[in-house]
């Protein structure tokens, strides 16, 4: 069936909308400078957006302590990568199609880098030996060649009050996430059970524990 009010081409959405001018028209630079640097320093979480074979995106986090992700000059940055699920989508996709956007978080800060570029996995001994953790180092980090980047406004945070203690949600409101994932990859006739939703939640705590590095 087909969407009538679907917008279809960039004219008919730029009829929509008037052009960016100013500061937000002029704001993207090709490298690293002081500020941007600085925030990368403060950052302890970021997004990784990469597309795969056929076009299919993926949206990654990254986090640990401030100042995990290494400038390594003003036009290329690297990304510890840390122990996680083993998927491997984001490199993966690096690996078909280099092209990935990221966006840097600052607790308490409503404005946000964004930073656009070109990446490739490395495992450089020098790269890792900077990242290691409690004597272990990654396998790998991701490499980030850097074509673009400009703070983004506050806007999207002052409408979802995201660092508003009064606007947090108690995590109690929905399952628990071994509850959710083993109900929805069991078969209808057979629900999991409880003691090994529980068992599992605590699996997953004590790899919380012992697992993040």
């Amino acid at each position: 069936m087909t969407d009538q009010h679907r917008i279809a081409s960039a004219a008919d959405l730029r009829r929509l909308f008037v052009q960016a001018e100013g500061l937000a028209a002029k704001k993207s630079l090709p490298k690293l400078d002081r500020y941007a640097r600085e925030y990368i320093a403060l950052s302890p979480f970021l997004c990784i957006a990469t597309t795969g074979h056929g076009g299919r995106a993926d949206v990654s986090p990254r986090g640990d302590q401030p100042g995990f992700v290494q400038v390594l000059d003003d036009h290329s940055i690297a990304i510890p990568d840390r122990p996680g699920n083993n998927r491997l989508d984001t490199m993966e996709n690096i690996l078909a199609n280099p092209n990935v956007g990221l966006i840097f978080m600052i607790p308490g800060f409503e404005d946000t880098l964004r930073i656009n570029g070109k990446a490739t996995i490395t495992a450089d001994p020098a790269i890792l030996e900077r990242a290691a953790v409690d004597r272990k180092q990654p396998k790998v980090a991701i490499r980030v060649a850097v074509e673009e980047a400009f703070f983004h406004c506050a806007k999207a945070f002052r409408r979802s009050r995201l660092w508003q203690a009064e606007a947090q949600v108690d995590r109690k409101v929905m399952p628990t996430l071994a509850r959710m994932i083993m109900e929805q990859t069991a078969a209808a006739e057979a629900p999991p059970r409880e003691e090994d939703v529980v068992a599992c939640d605590v699996a997953i705590e004590q790899d919380y524990k012992t697992q993040l590095y």
